[in-house]
């Protein structure tokens, strides 16, 4: 899995667990829909930190929370 993939998925993970959609979190969020929309689509090659951080912030948690996930171990993520 691509490195881009695990934060799409880990994404989606949090949406399920926090009951929001996409449309929503990138409201709460304050990043444009259509940027989440893109990185939900793989089209965002190197996602920035400040877009997990303010998407951790919406969602109070801790930024190492959103990283603690079997999708980021080394084995799991391609170059």
């Amino acid at each position: 899995m691509l490195f881009k993939e695990a934060v799409s998925s880990r994404i989606l993970d949090l949406c399920k667990q926090y009951n929001y959609t996409p449309n929503r979190l990138a409201e709460m969020s304050a990043i444009p829909p259509s940027t989440l929309r893109a990185l939900l689509s793989n089209k965002v090659e190197n996602p920035s930190s400040h877009l997990i951080f303010k998407i951790c912030r919406t969602l109070k948690i801790d930024i190492k929370e959103f990283y603690n996930s079997t999708l980021f171990k080394f084995d799991n993520i391609d170059d």
